[in-house]
């Protein structure tokens, strides 16, 4: 299948200025880049040809933070994420996935990201390696995904779920499941350090994880140890670690949130800009809202949490253990809440497992305290008894000025960290790159086209070492977006979160039409691509 893309305002990734030009795309690559309206459909055998006189070509937009590990395979036609351009996402986030796994581990993930991920009881979970988890999405999806091994689930297999201090012994265990993992074609590993049982690996631990994942030119992705009370602590830490240990750091989801951080975003930039004049290799990634999104779990402290899902049910159910727990979620500020009190005006439920709790989706936990005349912290307990600890939400703790401070950044990337199940799940999972797109770009004015193009394309892919993708040139995988400029933006809202972008007209992955006229076609031909030998990522031939 040949199609000719004709007279299209090119943005081609690099952020090199606008042109015009003519694209064919012949098969899964782009074939030819000429002068406008230069190529003839007929003297190139195009099959079909597409006006793109309005319309601006660009790479297929990258998630360098996605959690759909599970939904790409629940739902591989993917609409949330093919809808608003993105052609490759980055799996594995936050130190919990479901490969590597064993039987034991997996079952304790399954339900630990259930609010992530679902969990879905007649799901055929056959997998156990990265692999055997690639292979499966090669069977069909709709954006090629890339893949970080879990330290969590890591530690999870050789360590279990309590806070012990891993062996000399259990560390060599988990090294060697890292090596083997990205021998399979992983790229990374992430962290999810305020996430048990990732936050119980000391910085020691986690060095000796970097430097294995350093020899096999990866990167590491930590959900750091903060990003409250303590978050230029936390930062501090993960850059040091990438100094010490020489492994490339990509800081995900950065943000500074919570009262204590408004309006300090500029240390944290003065804090990566140290580093990166040192020769530090540093990347991060934002989205463009201002609540976060995690479990109510996971406002617990650590402690709490230690032995998984029965024994922490087993600590909220007796009375003087819960004592202890209130102090710390109330008036020390819970280190799985970043240091911070739980601010319950702020947590808003958006999905649960349970169905008779469905009414407390779009309500705050301050909300319903006052309906039944109780204190919050009682409602945050019933909630996790009765739904399991699988309850979702959304965290109203953003500061407007961070987040425009953070993405103009030199090292900065779009990712959603978009979790796509629940009821009122955040709209960033259906909007992060349009809104970026439109109101920071275009209505904003806080980059130029070129610039925000070349942050969600061929900055992320340089990150993840693509091959031949992320860039518009001959020769390259034809993942591309045409989008109509005046237009393109969010209008997936807080209120009604599973809208799909405006603007966006056509996209193309891997050269086949998966969103066709502003249409979705159902298509799955996105690949995994793996990390090779020689350090590159690319799908299997």
């Amino acid at each position: 299948m040949k199609t000719l893309i004709s007279n299209a305002t090119l943005v081609d990734g690099t952020g090199a200025p606008r042109r015009r030009a003519d694209v064919l795309v012949d098969g899964t690559h782009i074939a030819t880049i000429a002068r406008p309206t230069s190529l003839q459909s007929g003297a190139v055998g195009a099959d079909r040809v597409i006006d793109a006189t309005s319309l601006v070509l660009s790479p297929g937009f990258i998630d360098m933070h996605a959690h759909s590990d599970l939904q790409l395979l629940v739902n591989p036609s993917h609409y949330a994420k093919i809808s608003q351009g993105v052609t490759t996402e980055l799996l594995g986030q936050d130190g919990m996935s479901y490969a590597p796994v064993d039987d034991t581990t997996l079952a304790a993930m399954r339900h630990k990201i259930a609010g992530w991920n679902d969990d879905p009881a007649d799901f055929d979970f056959s997998w156990r390696s990265v692999r055997q988890y690639l292979d499966r999405l090669d069977e069909g999806i709709a954006t090629n995904a890339a893949y970080l091994v879990p330290q969590g689930t890591v530690r999870a297999r050789v360590v279990g779920l309590s806070d012990d201090i891993a062996s000399a012994d259990q560390i060599a265990q988990m090294q060697d499941l890292i090596d083997a993992s990205m021998l399979e074609g992983a790229i990374g590993m992430s962290s999810g350090l305020t996430y048990t049982p990732g936050m119980y690996a000391s910085t020691e631990e986690l060095a000796a994880l970097c430097g294995t994942v350093a020899a096999k030119g990866g990167f590491y992705a930590p959900h750091h140890r903060s990003y409250g009370m303590g978050a230029l602590e936390a930062y501090a830490e993960m850059i040091e670690l990438s100094r010490e240990s020489g492994c490339a750091l990509h800081l995900a989801h950065a943000t500074m949130n919570f009262a204590t951080n408004e309006g300090r975003a500029g240390e944290l930039l003065a804090l990566i800009d140290a580093a990166l004049d040192d020769g530090v290799d540093i990347t991060l990634d934002s989205y463009p809202y201002l609540a976060g999104a995690t479990t109510l779990s996971a406002i617990l402290p650590s402690w709490a949490s230690a032995g998984g899902t029965e024994a922490t049910l087993a600590r909220l159910r007796d009375r003087e253990t819960l004592g202890r727990i209130r102090e710390d979620v109330e008036v020390n500020g819970s280190d799985g809440c970043h240091g911070v009190v739980a601010e319950w005006d702020t947590i808003e439920i958006s999905g649960v497992q349970a169905p008779h709790l469905m009414s407390l989706i779009g309500r705050t936990i301050e909300q319903i305290a006052t309906e039944r005349e109780t204190d919050p912290f009682g409602v945050f307990v019933e909630t996790l008894l009765d739904d399991r600890m699988a309850t979702g939400i959304l965290q109203h703790v953003g500061h407007e000025d961070n987040v425009r401070a953070i993405m103009v950044h030199r090292a900065h990337t779009g990712g959603s960290d978009g979790i796509l199940v629940g009821a009122k799940p955040h709209p960033r999972s259906w909007g992060t790159f349009p809104h970026y797109l439109g109101h920071y770009c275009r209505d904003l004015g806080l980059m130029t086209l070129e610039d925000t193009v070349h942050h969600l394309t061929g900055r992320p892919a340089a990150r993840l070492r693509l091959d031949r993708r992320g860039l518009v040139r001959e020769g390259y995988a034809a993942d591309l977006v045409l989008f109509d400029p005046s237009s393109v933006g969010a209008t997936a809202t807080f209120d009604d979160p599973r809208q799909p972008a405006a603007g966006i007209e056509y996209v193309f992955v891997n050269g086949t039409t998966a969103i066709d006229a502003t249409h979705p076609t159902g298509a799955v031909a996105g690949r995994a691509l793996r990390r090779t030998h020689e350090g590159i990522t690319r799908a299997n031939d």
